[in-house]
């Protein structure tokens, strides 16, 4: 495995930098997916697409697929020094790039492979859709263990270190509107005051009683109400609320509480309050057995000493809706403590381009072992 490394290396750094430079956003990968099928084509795999959506799979090996190793593929829209553009500031270009060089890898050792795996290359992680989209496709619904991978900022895990899983937390983003009525500025017992609606929803959520041993939250980030005129009682408005928890059964509790807040305050004003929900991510949902063969694909790899603890992070990640959808699924995603900063999401994050090769080489050996 390390001559093929070596014979590659040069080949994935390329293919790193084409990835970086022509990022796409979600729902809009088609150029890079174009990329990846070219790639593996040529390198004699039969890459799998989809005709209404970006996004493909490969499998290598005989037999239905039970190990799947999955990655994201699209970019942030953001400003970076000055102009607007699609940026991969959250590593997926790093993540493409391993999932790509453990393909051929796995591609060179195919005959003495004792059964046959699946590399997914999967959009729209940043909109939390992609991965309910390819649950739907039955992208993984052989599968016996899932693998991923996410690279790790510098002040959660120390460079060339790799942890046997990411614990992610849950987020949901609430989209809402207040339907009261417009007043006279000198007459407001005669409307429905929104702005007063939205105060007692943001008191609401601060009274919502989760499990205390578990990190969550509830909290207003947009609102919006009124005109340029300043005499006028607005009687709608539009709001956000976004929703943390470590836990998706703490989430599933804090979801009671905001619908609770908002009906309750409906009652209280005599005012219409429309509550959608905009987007789901799931916890993590770490299986211990894929924890195990990762920890011990990473001690092949680099030893003891860079293993390191699994993470615990708020940020959310859609690679958990496979378990969440597909509860049989034995999953864990690979920690790639490759000294991340300023951090991710940052227009200038960087990160040691030399840890995923390192990446490469764990992924491989964990999917070997589940195998």
């Amino acid at each position: 495995m390390n001559e093929d490394l070596q014979r590659i290396q040069q080949r994935l750094a390329d293919i790193f930098t084409h990835l970086h430079e022509h990022a796409e956003i979600s729902w809009q990968e088609h150029q890079t997916t174009d990329y990846i099928v070219k790639l593996l084509k040529e390198a004699g795999m039969e890459p799998r697409v989809f005709e209404d959506i970006p996004g493909l799979y490969v499998d290598i090996g005989k037999g239905t697929p039970k190990v799947g190793f999955r990655t994201d593929m699209d970019a942030l829209w953001q400003e970076v020094d000055g102009v607007l553009k699609a940026n991969h500031s959250c590593g997926h270009d790093g993540h493409m790039t391993m999932a790509i060089g453990t393909a051929l890898l796995l591609k060179d050792m195919e005959s003495v492979l004792s059964g046959a795996v699946r590399i997914i290359f999967q959009p729209a992680e940043e909109r939390a859709e992609g991965a309910r989209a390819f649950v739907q496709k039955g992208v993984v619904d052989d599968l016996d263990y899932l693998f991923g991978v996410h690279v790790r900022p510098l002040k959660e895990m120390k460079d060339g270190t790799y942890a046997p899983a990411i614990y992610h937390g849950a987020a949901k983003v609430f989209n809402g509107t207040i339907i009261g009525e417009d007043a006279h500025g000198s007459r407001p017992e005669l409307g429905t005051n929104a702005i007063e609606v939205g105060a007692a929803i943001v008191e609401g959520l601060q009274k919502i009683w989760t499990d205390r041993n578990v990190s969550a939250s509830a909290k207003m980030t947009q609102f919006q109400a009124g005109g340029i005129s300043k005499n006028i009682i607005p009687g709608k408005a539009t709001f956000s609320i976004d929703a943390r928890a470590q836990t998706n059964e703490v989430m599933e509790s804090l979801t009671t509480g905001i619908h609770r807040v908002k009906e309750t305050v409906e009652t209280m004003y005599d005012a219409k309050i429309d509550l959608q929900k905009e987007v789901h991510v799931a916890a993590a949902s770490v299986n211990d057995k894929a924890l195990e063969i990762m920890r011990l694909a990473i001690v092949d790899v680099v030893g003891e000493e860079g293993c390191a603890s699994p993470v615990v992070t708020p940020g959310g990640e859609d690679f958990h809706f496979y378990t969440h959808e597909r509860p049989s699924l034995k999953a864990t995603m690979l920690g790639l403590g490759c000294g991340v900063t300023p951090g991710l999401h940052h227009p200038k994050m960087t990160f040691n381009r030399d840890r995923l090769i390192t990446g490469v080489c764990i992924v491989t050996r964990a999917i070997l072992r589940a195998l």
